[in-house]
């Protein structure tokens, strides 16, 4: 069903409902998850960590970007970006840009001094807890997406398995340092947050300009 097909108003209500719920879960949750990770991240020296809280800040930026664009659509049934829209991916992008930048020199630094976190425990705690979260979200969002064929929130499914992926990052890293106790390893996992979070940064400008499946391939794929 095409969300902006007449008619069928009862399916419209339940894909709505849905797709605010979806949203309103993923700035909350990565609100929460920012907050936790760059407390411990900074208490415990772990980059890695700390740098996965930033990115789940910016995330949230996002987050309320495509909660704007499910109550805009609400309305009129428009999945492209208005001004609000564009603006907070253009803030979104230039934050993950910043975050690359200042992940990449610290991890640079601490390969020079040889730097050691105290702990990377918070990391696979919240690592394991973050996987599991962004798979329930991007699996919702996939079989929301495909049912009302829906490219928005296919797109925004598309960035949760890029949170997937950071979260995998994390993971390994943090289980890297606890098993080898090398301070590299964690110094590695804030070189791939930072990978991601440049991805993250040009899939955001890409979007700003009005290419909707910025995040990936998933919002090109057809319903089942």
């Amino acid at each position: 069903m095409e969300v902006g097909s007449p008619g069928h108003k009862e399916e419209k209500s339940i894909f709505f409902k849905w797709a605010t719920a979806l949203a309103l879960i993923t700035i909350f949750y990565n609100f929460i998850e920012g907050a936790v990770s760059v407390f411990f991240g900074f208490e415990d020296g772990t980059v890695t960590l700390f740098g996965f809280g930033v990115d789940s800040f910016v995330e949230v930026i996002s987050g309320i970007g495509i909660w704007h664009m499910i109550r805009r659509m609400k309305a009129n049934s428009d999945e492209s970006h208005d001004r609000f829209e564009s603006t907070s991916l253009k803030v979104t992008g230039t934050a993950f840009y910043i975050l690359t930048i200042g992940l990449i020199i610290t991890s640079l630094v601490n390969f020079y001094k040889g730097y050691k976190p105290e702990t990377t425990l918070w990391g696979i705690i919240v690592g394991v807890i973050s996987i599991i979260c962004m798979w329930v979200l991007m699996h919702y969002k996939i079989e929301i997406g495909r049912r009302f064929t829906s490219k928005a929130l296919l797109a925004d499914a598309a960035c949760s398995k890029t949170c997937l992926y950071l979260s995998i990052v994390l993971l390994t890293a943090s289980v890297g340092y606890e098993v080898t106790g090398i301070g590299y390893v964690d110094s590695l996992g804030a070189f791939g947050i930072a990978i991601f979070s440049f991805k993250e940064g040009r899939e955001s400008f890409d979007k700003a300009k009005g290419q909707l499946c910025g995040c990936g391939s998933e919002c090109n794929q057809r319903s089942k």
